[in-house]
Parts: C-alpha cells; structure tokens; sequence
C-alpha cells in the first residue's frame, strides 16, 4: 500500500514549490509595472462609463457599460493602439491578482475567502482584457446581450431559478462590499497613502466612487433578481439598463448623475491606485 504521509509529503513539497515559483513571478519589477498600467486601464474605462452614463441622464445616448466604453475608445483616430494598452494592463493586473490568490496562505475560512476574492478579481480584470482584445482585433461585443443570454440560459437549466437568484444575491452583495469599502475607507489598506493634500483627494475620490459603483452593482443585482421572479431574462440587462433604470426613479437624473459622476471619481481613484498601490 501506498505510505499516505509520504503522499502528504509530497503534496505539500509540490504546494511549496508552486507558492515560491508564483512569489517569484509575482515580485518581477516588469509583472509590477504592467499590473499598475493595469489599475490605471481599469480606471479609463470607468471614467468613460461615467461620461456615457451622465450623457444618458442629460437626454444622450450611449451604452453605459464596458461594451460601451471598448466601443468608444475602437472608433477615436489611435484607438487599436488605447485598446492594445489596455488589454496588456488587464492581463498583467489579472495575472497577477490569480497568483495573489496562490499565495494567500493558510487553511481556514478567512483564507478561503480571500483566495475566491483575489481570484474573483484576476478572472473579473481577465475577462475584460479579453474583451478589449476583442475590439482591438477589430470585432465587438454587447455586454448587455450577453448578461440576457446568460440569464436565459440559467432560466432553460433545472433549477435554474434558483441559480440565477444566487447570481441575483452574489452581484447585490458585492456591490454591498463596495458600499461599504467606500464608507469606511477600507481602500486606503491597499495603497500606500500619499501625504498632505493628496491624501485628502484620494478619499474624496476613493469613497465617492466605491459607493457609487456599488450602488451600480446592487442595481444589477436586482434586474438580475427580477429577472428571476417575472422568468424573463430580457430584465437582466447588465449595468447599461441597470444605469438607465435610475431614471425612471423620483429625482431619477440627479440621481444617475450622481452614480456617473461617482464612477468617474472611481476612475480617477483607478489611475491615483495605479501609481500608490501596495503590490
């Protein structure tokens, strides 16, 4: 019979090994560099966001959504060259936040929780450098079709009603811990603050914006969540209709104008991220 501890030995050499190759990776100065181009691509798109959504509560038009602001940034003169920026920023920020999620040490629930978190967010920025690639290879995508196909998909599966109501609860919940973030001024744990007045701008912007885009994200979670209950996947529209839908809300423009100028602020705190970040 096998010997289980010379398994277990084994097993844990093998963890050790694949731990210290990812410290390796995560410390090259070059890895450093393109994770913080990263934060600061993050925040363009947030900042283009914004500026669709706040043309959108003035009576504009415009896809206030990721697809959107790809698709902005693919029809201005030097555009492929943004994008290709931004793809290589996504994809560096991605990596290096999965192998922050390989290095997170321990066994318990805390741990746990932290590895889905870090990993959560290095398959997030992942996925949208992928999009971005997208449209830099001179193709598109539409953010909210594809949140209605999922959901309609969902809805087709067993239980699917139930799946997509998880869904509904996951998004709402994350917004919550945006909400929160930005209330407390947790964010300021991930960057190495600045003295003097710059301190004071990154809190105006980093609580403004986290609560703003929470807001968003527990909207999201809604559409999603009534999407669920009607059975009709057209309401999860992502957060372009999530956006769009503040404005049917009593004082509904100024309300939308206040979460597009918090996702700009969000951006803003991107890029003041991108410099002062602990990595």
């Amino acid at each position: 019979m096998p010997d289980l501890n010379d398994a277990s030995d084994a097993a844990s050499a093998a963890a050790t090994s694949s731990r210290r190759a990812a410290d390796r990776m995560q410390d090259s100065p070059v890895l450093k560099v393109l994770a913080r181009g990263g934060f600061a691509m993050n925040g363009l798109l947030h900042i283009l966001i914004g500026g669709i959504a706040l043309s959108v509560a003035f009576g504009g038009g415009g896809e206030a959504d990721q697809s959107g602001a790809l698709g902005s940034l693919a029809a201005n003169p030097g555009g492929v060259f943004v994008l290709v920026v931004v793809v290589i920023g996504l994809l560096a920020l991605g990596l290096f936040q999965l192998l922050e999620a390989v290095l997170v040490r321990g066994t318990d629930k805390d741990a746990w929780v932290d590895r889905a978190k870090e990993g959560g967010k290095g398959i997030a920025y992942l996925a949208v450098g992928a999009s971005a690639a997208t449209y830099a290879r001179g193709g598109s995508s539409d953010s909210s079709g594809q949140t209605q196909d999922l959901s309609a998909s969902l809805l087709a599966a067993p239980g699917g009603v139930f799946a997509l109501v998880a869904v509904a609860l996951a998004i709402a919940a994350i917004g919550v811990y945006f909400i929160v973030k930005g209330a407390r001024k947790k964010f300021l744990s991930d960057i190495a603050e600045p003295r003097g007045a710059a301190t004071t701008a990154i809190v105006v912007l980093g609580v403004g914006g986290y609560i703003a885009k929470g807001i968003a994200l527990v909207v999201v979670g809604g559409l999603f969540g009534i999407a669920a209950a009607t059975a009709d996947p057209s309401a999860a529209t992502g957060l372009d209709g999530a956006l769009k839908s503040l404005v049917a809300l009593p004082f509904g423009v100024a309300i939308l104008t206040l979460v597009a100028l918090g996702l700009i602020f969000y951006g803003v705190y991107c890029f003041a991220r991108a410099k002062y970040a602990r990595l």
